[in-house]
């Protein structure tokens, strides 16, 4: 079936449709990640955004229920260059295209995503419409000129869990699956018993579910609680530590920042991405929007308390001004593409966050210390 993608800036691509027909719009970006392309899809930080694929080849693994980050797949529509219908892996159930139509999302196959990718980091991410209904590109550029776009959205509420509840499941294994329940640590040298898990109320802002899988490998219990949750009510958890996570849309925007802002000195503060700029805003910095953004697992960022590069696993269109916050807080860690800032740290309290991803899911393992330092910071 014939599918047209249409930007902002009147430019038109023409290929043919896999996953759900009909119309999707959204902010395109790209990510340059070769695989992991089913745990993209499940990000919510990609909540009102169209991800195009810089690998070429997409749909070979297929779907499984494991590799998945949330309760569904949040981009609004998926663009590649040669889509594979049949999977080419024992861990495959489905084929991505039946995935994609089960959730209603568009794809469009065939085009050349290579000029497609250039544009837009010439020209910076901009919003886009899929469709296999309107074939008529005047009439789609309209509609995708007509759209609002990330800045001043507060898409968290979109993604946000309704409820508290907690979470027990481990990190995956070959042969084994998700482990259940908190890892055994080891006792501390020099102390007779093993110390009691730490419990961490973690923010849902649009959690990827590796973090928190993360965290109880690492120990930890775990208590999701929803984005406007006060900080009154999470403290009354009596956790010992505050995880403030990733998510989608304008971190200057809603409530979030100020609850942040009431947990500063109260318990040890852990952010990564969204949950990092938040917490910016919360030390009274200011955030602003990337022309295209960072997305995908091979961004190099040095770590600058020890001269030592990580490559990472990354997904934001927005970043912390560092010039704004004076005094109390230091940066961390700056990302060697562009010099962004992608990690601060309290100079006094214990607080820190980083921008990019240390789950991965997908991406390279480098910055997973991270969760140990946090676990190490509560104890």
């Amino acid at each position: 079936m014939k599918a047209l993608l249409a930007l902002a800036d009147g430019t038109v691509f023409t290929g043919s449709s896999f996953g759900a027909s009909g119309e999707a719009s959204g902010e395109i970006v790209f990510n340059t990640s070769m695989t992991g392309y089913q745990e993209i899809l499940t990000d919510p930080s990609y909540c009102g955004q169209m991800v195009t694929m810089t690998y070429p080849e997409i749909g070979n693994v297929g779907v499984n229920h494991e590799d998945v980050e949330s309760r569904r797949p949040f981009v609004q529509g998926f663009i590649v260059k040669e889509y594979w219908e049949t999977p080419s892996s024992w861990r495959a159930q489905q084929s991505l295209a039946a995935y994609l139509q089960q959730h209603g999302i568009p794809g469009i196959q065939g085009i050349d995503t290579r000029a497609l990718v250039r544009h837009i980091r010439t020209h910076g991410a901009q919003e886009a419409v899929i469709s296999t209904a309107d074939l008529d590109p005047a009439s789609l550029v309209a509609k995708a000129r007509a759209l609002p776009g990330l800045i001043g959205r507060d898409l968290v509420k979109e993604v946000t869990c309704a409820e508290s509840y907690d979470w027990n499941e481990g990190t995956w294994a070959l042969g084994v699956g998700y482990a259940s329940g908190p890892a055994k640590q080891t006792r501390p040298k020099g102390r007779g018993r093993r110390p009691k898990a730490p419990l961490v109320v973690a923010y849902d802002f649009g959690v990827k579910r590796n973090i928190l899988r993360n965290l109880v490998h690492m120990g930890c219990r775990v208590r999701v609680v929803p984005a406007s949750t006060s900080a009154a009510d999470a403290l009354a958890h009596k956790p010992q530590g505050i995880f403030l996570s990733n998510g989608p849309g304008d971190p200057d925007v809603g409530p979030y920042a100020g609850i942040v802002r009431d947990l500063v000195g109260k318990k040890p503060i852990f952010g990564i991405c969204l949950g990092h700029q938040i917490l910016g805003l919360a030390l009274g910095g200011r955030t602003y929007k990337l022309k295209f953004g960072h997305h995908g697992g091979n961004q190099p960022v040095m770590d600058l308390t020890t001269r030592k590069v990580e490559i990472t696993s990354q997904n934001h269109g927005f970043a912390v001004d560092m010039d704004s916050l004076q005094g109390h807080v230091q940066l961390t860690h700056v990302n060697l593409n562009d010099r962004t800032v992608e990690g601060l740290a309290h100079a006094e309290l214990p607080i820190f966050s980083v921008q990019y991803h240390p789950e991965a899911s997908p991406g390279p393992h480098d910055a997973n210390y991270l969760f140990q330092r946090f676990v190490e910071m509560m104890r």
